[in-house]
């Protein structure tokens, strides 16, 4: 048990960083204007490797640090959530459903083709 806590705080740790890394990367780009470009971006990347890591991995320590730890720091639902009530209370309605539809269909998309591509390269085992 104390082990696999240690490998959720060491992957959610990485996750973490690197998701600010890459908001970091895309607001210096200046693509995150009045967007949360950056959010959904991570939303989408983390889906598509938690769907791959969901095939892939059994329940081992590289589950609790890659699954767990690394895809539940590298995802931001609640951050994606703060955006969505921040652009509804500034009176942007349509980019919050804009936010809502995509990160929804989208991210499910990603998590299928994820799975997809984890059961391929199980294949190749």
């Amino acid at each position: 048990m104390i082990c696999n806590i240690l490998w959720v705080g060491l992957g959610g740790f990485a996750g973490s960083v690197l998701r600010y890394l890459v908001s970091v990367a895309i607001i210096s780009l200046g693509l995150n204007t009045t967007f949360p470009v950056a959010t959904l971006t991570v939303n989408i990347a983390g889906s598509l490797l938690i769907g791959m890591l969901l095939e892939l991995l059994g329940g081992n320590a590289l589950y609790y640090l890659l699954i767990t730890g690394f895809c539940g720091g590298f995802t931001t639902f609640s951050t994606f959530s703060a955006d969505t009530f921040s652009l509804l209370g500034t009176g942007r309605h349509l980019a919050a459903l804009g936010n809502i539809l995509l990160s929804v269909t989208v991210c499910l998309a990603a998590v299928w083709l994820g799975t997809l591509l984890g059961t391929r390269i199980n294949m190749l085992k």
